[in-house]
């Protein structure tokens, strides 16, 4: 009895590694409209610390890599219709999100905050966010917290990050609630930033913003996300990561 359990065992084991994947190719979704994280150029290129932590992470896994850019608000669906496999656009890992989705370990973790006009009080209450106009990027960890902790609001809702500050800069809304790096990045540290600053604390409840920003996948592609997770810790431990996260930012983003 013992020899038939360790045959079955045996057989088991290998019809397992048949079917696992070398991933030797990987397709990746990107956003390009997150700066720092990630943008566009006129000519097309995507540029940004998610697109160069994608090439060092493959770079590092030894498989070649395609980009694929994809609006935030249907990237997910992307990645479940396999347009590609794996997502790196400064996505939280939130526990809604893994119900749908795998996720890597944490790559960066920043918090969120609101950015507003200068001088432009707030406080975090129901009371005071009465009818007050936010804008939030749609789909996003911010656009839950807003929504649940702000109901009498008026909760504005966009594609991008840049059309809400456009319309924080042109008086429609009084606040934007972003992560803080693209805020500094795309907001205050442009010509006629300097008009408008942070308002309030930062927020990193992980009830609302995880637990960190992950590389997310479909759940059956285990051998992928292992091969992710060996990779960050990889360029945590060789110095990549402080020489890509240098480029861009003079924090540490990795976070606690």
């Amino acid at each position: 009895m013992k020899k038939l359990i360790i045959a079955a065992a045996m057989i088991l084991t290998v019809a397992g590694s048949a079917h696992a994947k070398e991933w030797k190719n990987v397709r990746i979704g990107i956003e390009g409209a997150y700066p720092p994280f990630s943008w566009t150029e006129p000519n097309g290129e995507v540029k940004g610390f998610d697109i160069d932590m994608a090439n060092a992470l493959c770079e590092e896994m030894k498989v070649k890599c395609t980009l694929v850019k994809q609006d935030w608000d249907g990237i997910i669906p992307a990645l479940l219709a396999r347009k590609f496999d794996a997502i790196i656009a400064t996505m939280d890992i939130t526990e809604e999100r893994k119900k749908k989705v795998a996720f890597s370990e944490k790559y960066q973790h920043i918090p969120a905050r609101f950015a507003a006009k200068k001088g432009t009080p707030i406080e975090l209450t129901t009371e005071f966010m009465f009818d007050k106009r936010i804008g939030v990027q749609r789909a996003t960890s911010m656009d839950t917290y807003v929504t649940d902790n702000f109901p009498k609001a008026q909760v504005k809702r966009y594609g991008t990050a840049d059309e809400a500050y456009l319309d924080l800069k042109s008086g429609r809304i009084d606040y934007v609630m972003i992560d803080s790096a693209a805020i500094s990045d795309g907001l205050l540290n442009k010509p006629g930033g300097d008009a408008f600053e942070f308002v309030g604390p930062k927020l990193n409840d992980p009830r609302w913003f995880g637990e960190g920003a992950g590389i997310a996948m479909r759940k059956n592609d285990t051998e992928l996300k292992a091969k992710f997770d060996a990779a960050i810790k990889a360029i945590r431990a060789n110095g990549k990561y402080k020489e890509l996260q240098d480029k861009y930012f003079d924090f540490d983003v990795y976070g606690d």
